[in-house]
């Protein structure tokens, strides 16, 4: 009687220690899952007022809204005959031999940005768009590696001013390749902007490396931890060889863009 008595408790001790043990492993795999892991993002919207040209930035579900006016803070030969010549204009003096003025000039373009805040990996990538496909810390876009016609930029590169931007048609100023005005000021290895997919775009520089086309994929990125993103992200680097900022079309899925 005894016997079957001790059966019993241990019995119910075993199952009791079995439940409870798959309890804490399901527990254990939900904790795997981070708000900063590998396929990105974070619910902590203070990352995105790191751009500091945006006069809103705020969050919207699952995507921040960015909006900005896309008009540089550093000076440039495009302000020349515009409302901010006094303050802002200033004569090329890059090292471009071949530097050319095109003939438009900075404009007033207020964009809002809506983007991802937990950016994955897209199951199809797609193209990046003629035209903003992100944006920089100090409001201006980032465009693609593409001159109209989705032609090489080998002949446009020339009319970059030596912060490496210039205006389209309607003034809209903009950056295909490394922002020098913010690398100079603000690092070759820090967080530089986002591109519509959520994902971040940093300078050219890590780990006191220069970074090449060779160390990133076939998206122009890799992943792994940043200071940013300590626990990891996959992250854009650009680059001083086309295709600068993005390879071949976005990693994940791009959020939107309105003028």
């Amino acid at each position: 009687m005894v016997n079957r008595k001790l059966k019993t408790v241990l019995l119910f001790a075993l199952v009791g220690a079995l439940a409870l043990g798959g309890w804490s492993c399901k527990k254990d795999e939900d904790n795997t899952t981070s708000p900063t892991g590998n396929t990105g993002g974070t619910d902590d919207i203070s990352i995105y007022k790191k751009i500091y040209g945006a006069s809103e930035v705020y969050q919207d579900g699952d995507y921040v809204v960015i909006k900005v006016n896309g008009r540089p803070d550093h000076k440039s030969p495009y302000y020349q005959g515009t409302q901010w010549e006094s303050s802002l204009y200033e004569a090329y003096n890059g090292s471009n031999p071949q530097y050319n003025t095109n003939p438009n000039r900075i404009a007033t373009v207020n964009y809002t940005f809506r983007i991802p805040m937990k950016p994955a990996k897209a199951s199809t990538s797609q193209e990046t768009p003629m035209g903003a496909m992100g944006v920089s810390l100090n409001g201006v876009p980032f465009f693609n590696q593409y001159a109209a016609g989705r032609a090489a930029l080998t002949s446009e590169i020339n009319s970059f001013d030596q912060y490496g931007g210039h205006p389209a048609m309607s003034g809209d100023y903009h950056y295909h390749v490394e922002p020098n005005y913010l690398t100079t000021n603000k690092g070759k290895d820090v967080l530089l902007g986002f591109l519509l997919d959520g994902f971040p775009v940093y300078g050219p520089q890590e780990n006191g490396k220069t970074i090449t086309n060779a160390d990133l994929d076939n998206y122009h990125g890799h992943t792994h931890a940043t200071t940013d993103y300590p626990s990891g992200i996959y992250h854009y680097h650009i680059t001083s060889a086309d295709p600068y900022i993005n390879g071949d079309g976005f990693y994940g899925t791009p959020g939107t863009v309105t003028r």
